[in-house]
């Protein structure tokens, strides 16, 4: 079975590389992974102020991956799993490509807007030759329309 991975994060081009990875798993018979990464920052230390925090950011996330995964279980039929690592999120990336070896593609939105970076992006193409899967870049403006088209 192949995996599509796919970063949970607050950003516009998420949702398209979440659809796109939905829509390829569901035509080629796949799974969809969705890992979400803690930053450090999020979680302050200090006199139990950090499970506090942790405990907040893990709900935020677990309700922001429930509206995708609800979509995915309804359109494209697909049960995704959700990963949740605390640390930099493309170091997670990348740990987590290294420790599943059933990841095939790992499924990233890129913005329209070019003074925008996405670190995790810029992290992954400058590690290309150290990747032991394909990136496919997914245009955050591209439509449904021509998403279900080319999945």
């Amino acid at each position: 079975m192949r995996k599509f991975l796919v970063m949970l994060d607050d950003s516009r081009e998420c949702l398209n590389a979440m659809r796109f990875a939905a829509m390829r798993a569901s035509n080629s018979g796949g799974a969809v992974t969705v890992l979400a990464v803690v930053p450090p920052n999020e979680i302050q230390h200090g006199f139990g102020v950090a499970e506090v925090m942790r405990a907040e950011a893990y709900e935020r996330i677990e309700a922001h991956f429930e509206v995708f995964a609800k979509w995915m279980r309804m359109r494209p039929k697909v049960e995704p799993e959700l990963v949740i690592r605390e640390g930099d999120p493309a170091e997670q990336l990348l740990a987590y490509l290294h420790e599943d070896p059933e990841v095939g593609i790992v499924a990233m939105g890129m913005g329209s807007d070019r003074s925008a970076q996405n670190p995790v992006l810029t992290r992954l193409l400058r590690d290309t030759a150290s990747l032991p899967c394909p990136i496919t870049i997914v245009p955050a403006d591209i439509s449904k329309e021509r998403l279900e088209a080319i999945t």
